[in-house]
Formats: structure tokens, sequence, C-alpha cells
């Protein structure tokens, strides 16, 4: 394939197309979603959630003037990130309170992209941020992590059918959305010194479960977002 070939058929990749018609794919979507999140799947799947958490923390620490160093993936599919800043003041507030947000408002995006033909130009700034967070990778499992997760959404974008590359981008946004859920209720269940709410709280005067509740105020309008997106295709189908 030539040079100008190949660029035109990533402009072609680029191009919102129309989204499949209502019909068995979003249904679909939302059970391969569900069944991600509550079968063994989970353990390795939830790998997608903590990497959208870190980034999370580094993209409002970039957009408060801190400076991202790099981030973790460990073993036990938790993460960490580092940004450089002042240790307390807004910024460190914001960039520490965006984690646990930050999938949850991914997956909302994403499902109303794949609603409305946009998921083949998703796909690609998925993999553009994915493949950027690569050079701050610093652990071989969080390279491997990251690469494995560019490759997947890399191979999707490019050789997916139309049809697929929906179904795939709204089960993936549903997945991020249910799975920053699952996220917070093993927080509210039993968090540690370490987690955001008790980080948050030593930062500022508020309790640590006054940020929790943050959280799921913000996840709840995420969900609700959502859904008014899918409830029309749904309705359809009753």
């Amino acid at each position: 394939m030539d040079l100008p070939t190949l660029g035109h058929e990533i402009v072609q990749r680029l191009l919102p197309d129309a989204a499949p018609a209502t019909g068995w794919w979003v249904p679909t979507a939302l059970l391969v979603a569900l069944a991600v999140v509550v079968l063994p799947t989970w353990r390795l799947a939830r790998l997608a959630v903590t990497i959208a958490h870190e980034l999370g923390h580094a993209g409002v620490g970039i957009l408060m003037g801190r400076r991202f160093t790099g981030f973790v993936v460990s073993a036990d599919m938790s993460g960490h990130a580092v940004t450089v800043g002042p240790r307390r003041g807004f910024g460190r507030v914001a960039s520490t309170w965006a984690g646990y947000p930050a999938p949850a408002l991914i997956g909302a995006v994403l499902a109303q992209i794949a609603l409305h033909g946009w998921a083949p130009t998703a796909l690609f700034v998925a993999l553009v941020v994915l493949v950027l967070a690569l050079v701050f990778t610093r652990s071989l499992h969080t390279l491997a992590a990251v690469l494995g997760t560019a490759a997947g959404v890399g191979a999707l974008w490019w050789w997916g059918s139309p049809v697929l590359t929906a179904v795939l981008t709204l089960a993936g946004g549903v997945f991020l959305l249910l799975g920053a859920w699952r996220h917070l209720g093993t927080v509210i269940r039993g968090g540690g010194r370490t987690d955001d709410p008790a980080q948050l709280a030593s930062l500022t005067p508020l309790p640590g479960w006054v940020w929790t509740l943050s959280f799921a105020v913000v996840l709840a309008a995420c969900t609700w977002w959502a859904w008014t997106g899918l409830a029309p295709h749904l309705l359809r189908l009753v």
C-alpha cells in the first residue's frame, strides 16, 4: 500500500459514519458489558477501568498546571499516577478527585458516540491517548497493559466492520460506566488511607464520605446521560 492510499484509508476511518439502525446490536452490547463486569472476566477486564482512572488523575492534573511524570498499574489491577506540583491547593485536590469519575465520564461519552455514528473517530482518539500514555508507563506490567489495550483498540479501529465497531464501542462504554460503579463500591465497602477519598480528606476540611458522595453524584449523572441515549433504542425494540 503506497502512502497516498494509506493516507486515504486513515482519513476514511476518521470520518463519522451512520450508526447501525436500531436492532439487536444495542442489547447485545449491553449484555456483553454486563457479563464482563459480573463474571470472572472482571479480574482482567478491570484493567481498562484502572487505566482510565489513572489517566483521569493525569489529565486533570495537567489541566491544573501540574506535571505528569508517570503512572503504574500493579499486578492486582490497582494503579498509581504521579503529578508534580504544589503539595496542597486546588490543583492537587482536583487531580486527586478526578480518578473515580473518569471511567464513568469516558464510558458515557463512548456510549453516546457509538449511538451517533462517531465510534471510529472515538477509537482513533483513544488509540492516540494510549500511545502517548506509553511514554509515561513506569513498569513492565504497566507497559504491557497499555500496549495490549492500544493493540486491541487499534485493531478494532482499522479492521472492524461498522456494526462490530459500534457494538464493541458501546459495550466498552457501558463496561467503563458499570466498572466505575464497581470500583466505587469497593471503596465504600472498605477503603483504606491510601484511597482517593481518604487523601482528599487529608487535603481539605471535608471528610472522606463527602468526597465519596461526590463521586456517586457524578457517576449517577453519567449513567443518566448514557441512559438518555440508550432508552430510545431499547424502547423501539419493545
